[in-house]
């Protein structure tokens, strides 16, 4: 029975996207190559890996054994290229992140630029998931760092402040709700919405929000950014639901309003979270370092303009 680190890092992402698909996708391979991996793995083992069904794959208890083992041979083999990398000269390695949709879109790509251009040989695998997601997800140690929601619970995980944000309402200038200050989100479930793809964690979140309210989210189309959330809304198709910051940078170009949300879900306190800060490798610990340091900035900018706005 061989299993390459391939095999091995290949059926970890097929068990953690719950798709054989999708984890190919993650693992960067062709579905059909995929699929012959993960078939000779289980000839190999003389077991299925696998419970295969409609709505995706689960493991089986012996898959359930191969993914716990797999990952950490694969973080072992993640040390030892990283303290081979210092006789090389310099950081090497690759950390994982898992964000929920509001830090992924509207403050991750800066801070991350600035660190993978001063650490050229450090890459990050980014993906995206709901906030309670994620703290499960880096408890068990899939992931190395996670950024939050502030409002769910990280039970023992280390956390740091990271940013603030809110969502909003945006809605035509037109619009009749343009004219209001604040609305609550049961109030516009009778209207049409423009969303992230219903797979984005936001759009799963928003979808609780609206169940737990009783009614259905009519979600009328589905884009992959909320700049094209805005530029639609801004054409009347729906109303859309966006991070604050977007919508002040959009409403400075597209004829659009942004309307408070009023729910208390709507306030976004972004935390970062690990497992254990000193058993990070050091590349993911200057990455954490890094994000609160751009964190500081952005905070006493806020705190400056909640002050003006008092006078």
């Amino acid at each position: 029975m061989r299993f390459d680190l391939t095999d091995l890092s290949l059926f970890r992402h097929v068990v953690e996207a719950g798709s054989i698909t999708r984890g190919a996708d993650r693992a960067h391979l062709a579905l059909a190559a995929a699929s012959t991996r993960i078939r000779n793995m289980e000839e190999a083992l003389g077991a299925p890996l696998l419970v295969r069904a409609r709505q995706g794959v689960t493991p089986t208890p012996a898959g359930r054994t191969l993914v716990q083992h797999a990952r950490t041979m694969l973080g072992q083999a993640e040390r030892l290229r990283e303290d081979l990398a210092t006789y090389a000269g310099g950081l090497a390695g690759q950390v994982r992140v898992l964000s929920n949709t509001n830090a992924l879109t509207e403050f991750l790509p800066e801070a991350l630029s600035t660190f993978l251009t001063a650490h050229p040989n450090v890459n990050v695998d980014l993906e995206e998931r709901l906030s309670d997601e994620i703290v499960g997800l880096i408890a068990e140690g899939v992931g190395d760092i996670g950024i939050i929601a502030g409002t769910v619970d990280p039970g023992r995980l280390t956390t740091y402040p990271f940013r603030s944000d809110r969502f909003v309402l945006v809605v035509a200038r037109d619009h009749p709700l343009a004219k209001r200050d604040k609305v609550e989100f049961a109030e516009v479930l009778d209207l049409d919405f423009v969303g992230l793809d219903r797979a984005s964690a936001l759009q799963r979140f928003l979808s609780s929000k609206a169940t737990q309210v009783g009614r259905p989210l009519r979600l009328r189309v589905q884009l992959r950014s909320f700049e094209g959330v805005c530029r639609l809304v801004e054409r009347h198709v729906g109303v859309g639901i966006v991070p604050a910051t977007t919508a002040s940078s959009a409403i400075k170009s597209m004829a659009i309003k942004a309307v408070d949300l009023a729910d208390p879900w709507a306030l976004r306190e972004l935390t970062i979270c690990v497992r254990d800060f000193k058993a990070l490798p050091p590349y993911a610990q200057q990455l954490v370092e890094h994000m609160r340091a751009e964190a500081r900035p952005a905070e006493a900018r806020q705190a400056k303009t909640r002050h003006a706005g008092t006078h």
